[in-house]
C-alpha cells in the first residue's frame, strides 16, 4: 500500500521519502541512517541565526522590563534543556547504547526523560536554540531552531523510527503507544 500523504517541507509523497531512505539506508535493522542529522541541523541553524543576527537583525519587538523577562525565561530554559541533554547522556552510557544518530541502537529506553518525550535531545537542542534566541533578542534563531526540528523529524526522527521497529518490534509499537515524539503521554 502506497501513502499519498504530502510532507508539506519536501514537497513529495512520503512513500518517495521512504525510498530516498532506503537510497541511503538500505539496512534499516541495523542502523537508522548514514549521516548524523541531528547535530549537522542543529549546529547549522545555531551557526547560520548567530550570523543573521548580527547582519540582520529581526528583533522580538519588546522593551524594557519584558525584554529582560524574556531573557530571563530564555537563561531558564536553556539551563533546563542543557541539564536535561547531560542527564540523558548518562542515561545512553548506564543503559549501554549509542547516543550516535546514526549508529543501531542497542537498546530501548523508555525510562527517565524518555517516559515523556520519544526524542528528548532533540526536543532539549530545539529548546537550546529557542532559549538563546531569547536571550540574543533574536526571532532568527527561534525560527531556525523550529525549522531545524522540522529537518530533524524528516531525515532522523522518522528513520529512527523505522530502525527502532525493525529492530525492537511490539515492544517498540508499545512504547510508541504510550509516548509522544516531541513530548506527552498517549
Amino acid at each position: 500500500m502506497t501513502c499519498s500523504l504530502y510532507v508539506p517541507i519536501w514537497g513529495v509523497k512520503s512513500s518517495q521519502t521512504e525510498k530516498i531512505t532506503k537510497m541511503q539506508n538500505p539496512n534499516i535493522e541495523t542502523t537508522p541512517n548514514t549521516i548524523p542529522w541531528p547535530p549537522i541541523l542543529y549546529i547549522v541553524a545555531g551557526l547560520m541565526g548567530l550570523y543573521l543576527t548580527y547582519s540582520n537583525a529581526l528583533p522580538i519587538l519588546l522593551e524594557g522590563a519584558a525584554r529582560f523577562a524574556l531573557a530571563t525565561v530564555g537563561l531558564f530554559i536553556g539551563a533546563a534543556a542543557i541539564a536535561f541533554d547531560l542527564a540523558i547522556i548518562r542515561l545512553f552510557r548506564k543503559s549501554k547504547t549509542t547516543i550516535l544518530p546514526h549508529r543501531g541502537a542497542t537498546n530501548l529506553i523508555t525510562t527517565g526523560p524518555f517516559a515523556w518525550s520519544r526524542n528528548p535531545i532533540y526536543l532539549g537542542n530545539t529548546c537550546i536554540l529557542v532559549a538563546a534566541g531569547l536571550v540574543m533578542n533574536s526571532l532568527w534563531l527561534v525560527g531556525l531552531a523550529l525549522i531545524a526540528a522540522a529537518l530533524t523529524q524528516h531525515l532522523a526522527i522518522k528513520p529512527e523510527e523505522r530502525h527502532l521497529k525493525a529492530k525492537f518490534g511490539t515492544e517498540w509499537d508499545a512504547y510508541a503507544g504510550k509516548v509522544k515524539r516531541w513530548f506527552g503521554r498517549g
